[in-house]
């Protein structure tokens, strides 16, 4: 079945409408480089299309031209991506300088609370990670460059979603569809939008093993001149190590006087 210009987007936020300006063979082309993850890294033909919503002759033309392009590779019977593909994404960090001013603030917050260190921006429902400078493996999964996770359960996602005007926060948390990840995660839709108002007052977030048992984070945002949210930074840290109460307490103001740094260093590239 062929994508339709007006579907929803895969964060669940609304699409595209049609028209001159939408291409849908490119968007198409796209929604197979996305079938790849971590857990589907070999793909048949059929598997790519199932996944993309294509047809099998739609999902072999672009796979083809794909492969022709270097972005794909084949057995004969299964398809993966190739590190070429590392070109489109690094593209984005590359015309965003910043990012590499900001990794010795980064790295000498991590040292100085010797806990993991990560900055995120804001997609669709997701975060998604831009830059992280890594102490302990703090994490049941592996995170780095690219890494996306939900919005509403993590430090990060509430400091962005905290720069967004409220009927865009209520769309996106709806969108997101919250579910229990731990025992203490808040799905409750009134919780979170009131969760993040208090974020967006006190200018951070501290988020309690709500993504995975044990693991404890604190954000703050990043923001360009005119005070928008362009970004997140946050520690995270095992609540058997430090606890939320030590994190606030010791991990807070560093946390705050780096964002501030690097919120300081975009505002002069500009």
């Amino acid at each position: 079945m062929a994508i339709a210009a007006n579907s929803s987007t895969p964060d669940g936020l609304p699409g595209p409408k049609p028209g001159d300006s939408y291409v849908q063979s490119f968007a198409r082309g796209l929604e197979v480089i996305r079938s790849f993850s971590a857990q589907s890294p070999q793909q048949t033909l059929s598997e790519v299309a199932m996944r993309s919503g294509l047809s099998r002759a739609g999902a072999r033309r672009i796979l083809l031209t794909l492969q022709t392009l270097g972005y794909v590779t084949s057995d004969g019977k299964h398809f993966s991506l190739t590190p070429r593909i590392l070109d489109l994404g690094f593209a984005y960090l590359s015309s965003m300088p910043i990012w590499g001013l900001a990794e010795p603030v980064m790295e000498g917050l991590a040292a100085e609370v010797k806990e993991s260190c990560s900055a995120a921006v804001l997609e669709g429902t997701d975060i998604v990670y831009v830059m992280r400078v890594s102490t302990h493996k703090i994490m049941s999964i592996a995170l780095g460059v690219g890494s996306r996770l939900p919005a509403y359960c993590t430090s990060m996602g509430r400091v962005l979603l905290a720069g967004l005007p409220d009927k865009d926060v209520i769309a996106c948390l709806k969108a997101s569809r919250p579910a229990a990840l731990t025992r203490h995660t808040v799905t409750d839709l009134e919780a979170l939008r009131q969760k993040i108002d208090q974020t967006r007052k006190q200018g951070w977030s501290l988020v309690n093993q709500e993504l995975e048992e044990g693991l404890i984070s604190m954000a703050a945002p990043i923001r360009d001149r005119s005070g928008r949210t362009v970004a997140a930074l946050n520690i995270s840290g095992q609540a058997n190590r430090s606890g939320a109460k030590l994190m606030q307490e010791t991990m807070l103001p560093p946390l705050l006087a780096a964002a501030q740094s690097i919120s300081h260093m975009l505002n002069a590239q500009r």
